[in-house]
């Protein structure tokens, strides 16, 4: 009985960017090769760990391999394994659809990268590298079973816009996945890929490290007598590169690794080592990579490194052995005591992972701090790709939260174009400076047009220009640095003017303004908590700050974007005794007390504060009405 074939359409996404790998996006064809084995490897990794999770599941693990096979006469290289293989909706899920968030983004960047490296760092980052065969190939042919299914599939296409599945009855357990390959006169800048010579250099140079045995057979001219067996050789060393001593390791095997492990095109910013050894013993080889994935900030994007039991695989991203917010750091720990059936849930309780995830993060905060002290340049690098993540670790590890502020940068009035670390900033500190000021918003340009930095300019003081969306929680959870108290210019009361001003002039001050603060502060009691002068303001009339431990304005508004309900957080205005406007407004409340238009002013200069530091106006419709009546009467 003839199998029924069915003919179907790939997704949209996966067309466009069918057209783009074969055209127009690698450099180095030979990629082709390393992305086929590795989805092999993967494959027999997951077969390892569901034989030790499932004892009924009837597969054969004593011969766990991946096979290359070469026909010049046919022109075919064939990857095969036996390994978990797929199911027919895997096989539809997996192949015939990009089943990743973000995909038009990806997209998008794919088409807008300027070179083709660019374009291979993003093929990486959504490990679609299966598609690359068609680079090759104006045919590909799947067959796969899934372990434990008694029915395989075949999957076929041309990479035109359509493919063919059927259902396959005697197909081993694995997958083959068979490239036809394009005529060798088709390009000339495309090697031979059916000679035996060059799939070796290829695997020798991209997979060594895989730990399954890759085998090949020998051509018939390296064999010898004519008609004789052909011989099977295994052609990669299988030594894990994570177990070898650092003396024995190269640059270019660590970062094929990296690459192997992360599905990254690009080199790793950084490398890092970690042995343990006595009553617990395990092995990392961890990475920082150059550039930040583009679901670094997406909700589904995956995280965590390989783990490893006695270099047997147990799963592929272990969020328990790092933080959420050092998710961008690639590579594999192998443990030597953990229970190879081990679950996720297991894990998160299990004591061995928790003292693993401790000295983990230790180290690679202070391998970033090494950089920060010793290589200007990468850690820049570093600090710019991933620096919001890591300040998430602010809030998320009170542990280790001191190791964390000492590595991260900030922006600062003291150069717009260089980042400062709070060390830095306390060596700079004026003599007689207590507090490491700081102010957050939704933009340099807001921050330094705002009036509540005025008297710090004018005097000489320093301060964090903070506007990452982050930077609202963790100033509330950050308290000190160095002993040095962290102040925001914008909440409770700051004195600077103690040296200029006595405390009688400042009493005094204060009785001649009592009567203005008293009536402005009943006329605006609905919008404003009190209305009290300033000794922050220099130029502006005007300025809104919040209570010392209130709400700041942007991260009220962040939990109302997420659905939180929270009250409504009333400022405090302060009004700048020295200004014009100010002075005569006083002026005209003790000569006129009860003119109506007073309380349009008092209005008016609230609504000039609130938009002063980048704030909603409670009525702008009001705001412009009455702003525009004062306009024409000045005409």
């Amino acid at each position: 009985m003839n199998a029924q074939v069915e003919t179907f359409e790939f997704q949209a996404e996966v067309r466009q960017l069918l057209q783009l790998v074969i055209h127009s996006i690698y450099s180095n064809k030979d990629a082709f090769l390393r992305e086929l084995v590795s989805n092999a490897s993967d494959a027999l990794d997951k077969l390892r760990l569901e034989s030790f999770r499932d004892k009924d599941l009837a597969v054969d693990t004593e011969d766990l391999h991946i096979a290359v096979d070469l026909d010049a006469d046919a022109r075919t290289l064939t990857v095969r394994d036996n390994g978990i293989g797929m199911s027919r909706e895997e096989v539809v899920q997996l192949i015939g659809t990009i089943a990743k968030s973000g995909t038009a983004e990806f997209l998008k960047q794919l088409k807008d990268a300027k070179d083709a490296a660019g374009a291979q760092e993003l093929i990486g980052q959504f490990g679609v590298g299966f598609y690359a065969s068609f680079m090759v190939a104006d045919q590909v042919t799947l067959v796969t079973r899934r372990a434990g299914e008694d029915t395989g599939t075949k999957w076929e296409s041309g990479g035109a816009g359509t493919y063919t599945i059927e259902a396959v009855a005697d197909a081993p357990q694995g997958t083959s996945v068979t490239l036809h390959l394009k005529p060798a006169d088709a390009d000339e800048q495309t090697a031979d890929y059916t000679s035996s010579w060059k799939v070796r250099e290829i695997v020798k140079r991209y997979s060594d490290f895989i730990t399954w045995p890759i085998r090949m057979e020998k051509q018939r001219s390296e064999e010898g007598a004519e008609g004789a067996a052909p011989e099977v050789e295994t052609v990669n060393s299988m030594k894990a590169l994570w177990a070898r001593p650092k003396e024995e390791t190269t640059e270019a095997e660590l970062t094929e690794f990296y690459k192997h492990v992360a599905h990254d095109w690009a080199e790793p910013l950084e490398t890092i080592r970690l042995r343990a050894e006595g009553t617990f013993e395990y092995q990392a080889l961890l990475f920082i990579p150059s550039h930040a994935p583009l679901d670094l900030f997406m909700r589904d994007g995956k995280r965590g490194v390989q783990l490893y039991v006695k270099r047997v695989f147990i799963m592929d991203d272990c969020e328990s052995l790092l933080p959420e917010y050092l998710r961008f750091v690639k590579g594999v720990v192998d443990a030597q005591d953990l229970s190879l059936n081990v679950s996720r849930e297991t894990l998160q309780q299990d004591r061995q992972i928790q003292l693993i995830r401790k000295r983990l993060v230790k180290k690679i905060l202070a391998t970033v701090k090494d950089l920060q002290a010793n290589d200007g340049e990468k850690y820049a690098k570093f600090w710019g790709e991933f620096g919001k993540a890591v300040k998430e670790g602010l809030v998320a590890d009170p542990d280790n939260r001191d190791a964390v502020l000492e590595i991260c940068s900030f922006g600062s009035t003291a150069d717009a174009e260089k980042q400062t670390t709070l060390r830095e900033y306390v060596e700079r500190m004026k003599d007689g400076q207590q507090d490491i000021y700081f102010m957050t918003g939704d933009s340099r340009a807001v921050i330094e047009n705002s009036p509540h930095l005025e008297a710090f300019q004018a005097k000489g003081f320093e301060v964090l220009v903070l506007t990452d969306p982050i930077d609202e929680m963790w100033v509330d959870a950050v308290t000190e640095f160095d002993g040095k108290q962290l102040k925001s210019i914008a909440k409770g009361e700051v004195e600077l003017d103690a040296d200029d001003d006595s405390g009688t002039d400042r009493e005094e001050r204060a009785k001649d303004f009592a009567g203005l603060l008293g009536w402005m502060g009943e006329h605006l009691g609905e919008s404003v908590k009190e209305v009290r002068l300033s000794s922050r303001l220099t130029t502006s009339p005007a300025c809104v700050v919040g209570d010392t431990h209130d709400l700041a304005p942007n991260l009220e508004k962040m939990y109302r974007a997420m659905g939180h309900e929270v009250p409504k957080v009333k400022r405090i205005l302060e009004l700048n005794p020295g200004h014009p406007l100010v002075t005569g407004l006083r002026k005209a409340h003790e000569e006129r007390p009860d003119e109506a238009g007073l309380g349009e002013t008092a209005e008016l200069l609230l609504g000039m504060a609130v938009l002063a530091e980048g704030g909603d106006l409670t009525d702008p419709a009001k705001f412009i009405r009455v702003l525009a009546d004062r306009l024409e009467r000045t005409l």
